[in-house]
């Protein structure tokens, strides 16, 4: 079994509402050292399979399909060994 690490954040120029919100908020919090906030998300698979290449295959096919809005988002994945 492998697990899978899928960070999808926000293409560079798209607007970030909620990133906005944190940093207004950080401010109002007197963190006046915080210029900008973009949020990402994460997720993690575990997936039945021990070939990482099919698996990474199979993980694409998830964020082009669900995951993931291929004009505004961005992701990274990263496999690894479910037991690590």
């Amino acid at each position: 079994m492998l697990k899978a690490r899928v960070e999808i954040k926000l293409k560079k120029g798209v607007a970030d509402p909620e990133g906005k919100n944190i940093a207004k908020a950080l401010n109002l919090l007197h963190f006046k050292e915080v210029k900008e906030v973009r949020v990402s998300k994460l997720v993690e698979i575990f997936i039945e399979e021990d070939d990482k290449e099919r698996a990474l295959k199979r993980l694409e096919e998830m964020c082009k399909k669900l995951l993931a809005n291929p004009v505004i988002n961005d992701y990274k994945i990263e496999i690894e060994d479910a037991h690590e």
